[in-house]
């Protein structure tokens, strides 16, 4: 520890009431406490309660239950997922870059800021900070890697964007195999953003009229349609099966997606952040079973198996 008047060496001084090492000055007297990392901005959470709290939201818990079981208030809660979700939204954008891929499947899945689109009032109609959202991902199917992801509504706006970002991610000149679900919005972004890089199918799905009296069952597919759009996809290869089943995962492992609760999102901004930290939690730190390694490190994007803490100290 230097002291800035003087810039010299100073010495141990004892301890703060936070049991902070002090460090003082024997030329002027000033007093110093050892600086502490604060790797989500100004926040002064300490880094163990940190991680103990946003452990807990990337497992499924809702803010409130980690508010009684870390004693944080649910406001520093809110306000350390807004600030991890930042930092691994540029983490992600930093470091899944240039990669090679085989197959790549993209789906969305929905979930609702506030209250869902049909319940919006008259005044409420054209505020798109609430009501209806759908996260866009992107997966590739042999390693699990988690390409890109795009929120917003389902229009070609979103498709656009999710599509750009897909393509910046993906190693430049890499051609590989694409399969979307049958929304109309695909074809036009993929071809104008990607075009002869991609072989490109559409798996349209057809379902069963819904039966009266279950109106929370999930419809049933009656039949699958392959549609060539680019290229020249392997019928054999066209599947979204892999990336529905990250729906599930979503779903289990973050609050804000799970249907019928009171944990939906109020804010659009905690709803990106939740999906930031989910994505790149996903891809750094948790162990895939069938890969038995995390997508990153299968991707060779990470050599080792991070923990939230590295994830969080990450430099970006």
């Amino acid at each position: 520890m230097l002291c800035n008047q003087c810039k010299t060496s100073c010495q141990k001084h004892g301890k703060d009431r936070k049991r902070k090492q002090r460090f003082i000055c024997l030329n002027c007297k000033r007093t110093y406490v050892e600086p502490s990392p604060k790797p989500l901005g100004s926040l002064y959470t300490p880094i163990e309660r940190v991680v103990s709290a946003l452990a807990m939201l990337c497992e499924g818990t809702s803010v409130r239950s980690a508010e009684r079981l870390t004693g944080l208030h649910r406001d520093t809660i809110l306000r350390l997922l807004v600030a991890a979700g930042q930092k691994c939204e540029r983490l992600m954008g930093r470091l899944v870059v240039n990669v090679p891929v085989r197959d790549v499947e993209c789906d969305e899945i929905w979930a609702f800021v506030q209250k869902k689109e049909g319940h919006k009032r008259e005044e409420e109609k054209y505020n798109e900070g609430i009501g209806d959202g759908y996260c866009f991902v992107a997966m590739e199917r042999h390693t699990k890697l988690i390409i890109n992801f795009a929120l917003g509504r389902r229009n070609q706006t979103t498709t656009n964007v999710f599509v750009e970002g897909l393509r910046d991610a993906v190693k430049p000149g890499h051609s590989f195999r694409l399969t979307t679900d049958g929304i109309g919005s695909y074809p036009y972004s993929i071809d104008n953003t990607l075009g002869h890089r991609v072989d490109y199918a559409q798996l349209i799905k057809v379902y069963r009229a819904p039966v009266e009296g279950q109106a929370h069952c999930p419809a049933e597919v009656v039949s699958t349609e392959v549609v060539p759009v680019i290229g020249n996809p392997d019928p054999k290869r066209v599947c979204t099966s892999i990336v529905e089943r990250q729906n599930l995962t979503i779903r289990m492992q973050m609050r804000r997606p799970t249907r019928l609760t009171n944990g939906f999102s109020k804010k659009w901004e905690n709803l990106w952040a939740a999906y930031c930290l989910h994505f790149a939690y996903y891809n750094f730190c948790r162990i895939h079973r069938s890969i038995r390694v995390t997508p990153a490190m299968e991707s060779g994007i990470a050599d080792h198996v991070w923990d939230l803490a590295e994830l969080l100290n990450a430099r970006i």
